[in-house]
């Protein structure tokens, strides 16, 4: 069966085919019913911090999507629209040095996103959509004779990233550094209100494409470093990043995340709960869009 095929390519336990049947399975059933109401192409937001499982989610919900029913689906990672190194080096000189590092919202290019999405989904005659490629060992995007091709129109475009249909926060709650890296590099707060106005302007055009957003709620923000400690010790081969290294990486998100923790379970269309052993054990729907 492809569920167990899939789930020994990705080395996952055996337990995951459980959660295959109990979670991914129902979502696709939503997903395919919402595409049937609505007699178009859906856009599917997969929203999960770091190290929650949404790229593997995002992979078992399109094969369930596909084989189930028969749908044309193309998954596009937020991680592939960041800027390339250039882009970002311009962005540090001209904005705020955090900015070199990517991750946070201004560091992609929305534009693109935009384009890509309405390329996947866009009626009309059969083409082929080129989606790119971020390679996180080089830190750079990779030439577009390295991207891939996907045959559009699709059924259903599922669109997942760390921050994908966050929302801005206010104002006021900028005021205060919520770690070291924002005390000492980000004293004035210029760095975290240029992003949260990326979030109010262009991510909030970018993120309004979505039919519904889905998100992974881990247990708290403890959780993201250790896990993705565990991403980065796969990589192997000294392309991981070192404890000292991931953990000043990942404070660049950690007020995104707190927020998105607090607020989103409210914004979301399904929220699907992640325990402390990285096990899905509970989702919440709200009424899905209908036409």
């Amino acid at each position: 069966m492809w569920i167990e095929e899939l789930r020994l390519a990705e080395q996952l336990p055996a337990s995951y085919a459980a959660t295959v049947a109990e979670y991914i399975a129902p979502l696709a059933q939503r997903i395919r019913d919402l595409h049937a109401s609505l007699g178009r192409p859906v856009v599917v937001g997969i929203n999960g911090a770091q190290g929650s499982g949404k790229t593997t989610l995002t992979l078992f919900l399109a094969e369930c999507l596909r084989r189930n029913f028969g749908l044309k689906v193309a998954a596009l990672s937020l991680d592939d629209i960041y800027l390339g190194k250039a882009a970002r080096e311009a962005l540090a000189a001209s904005k705020h040095p955090l900015l070199r590092t990517r991750g946070v919202p201004g560091t992609h290019d929305v534009a693109l996103g935009k384009e890509l999405l309405a390329a996947l989904t866009g009626q009309g005659e059969a083409r082929m959509a080129r989606l790119p490629v971020f390679d996180k060992a080089t830190d750079d995007q990779l030439p577009q004779s390295e991207w891939r091709n996907v045959a559009a129109p699709v059924d259903v475009a599922l669109f997942e990233g760390w921050c994908v249909g966050a929302r801005p926060q206010r104002d006021i709650d900028l005021r205060s550094p919520v770690n070291a890296l924002e005390a000492e590099e980000d004293a004035d707060g210029s760095w975290r209100s240029f992003v949260n106005n990326c979030l109010r302007n262009e991510y909030a055009d970018l993120f309004s494409k979505l039919d519904v957003l889905v998100m992974l709620r881990v247990p708290s923000f403890s959780k993201v470093f250790e896990w993705r400690d565990l991403q980065e010790q796969k990589l192997g081969n000294g392309v991981g990043m070192n404890a000292a290294e991931l953990r000043r990486f990942v404070m660049h998100f950690e007020r995104l995340t707190r927020h998105m923790l607090a607020r989103m379970p409210g914004d979301a269309d399904t929220t699907i709960d992640i325990d402390d052993s990285h096990n899905m054990v509970g989702a919440a729907h709200k009424e899905w869009p209908q036409a």
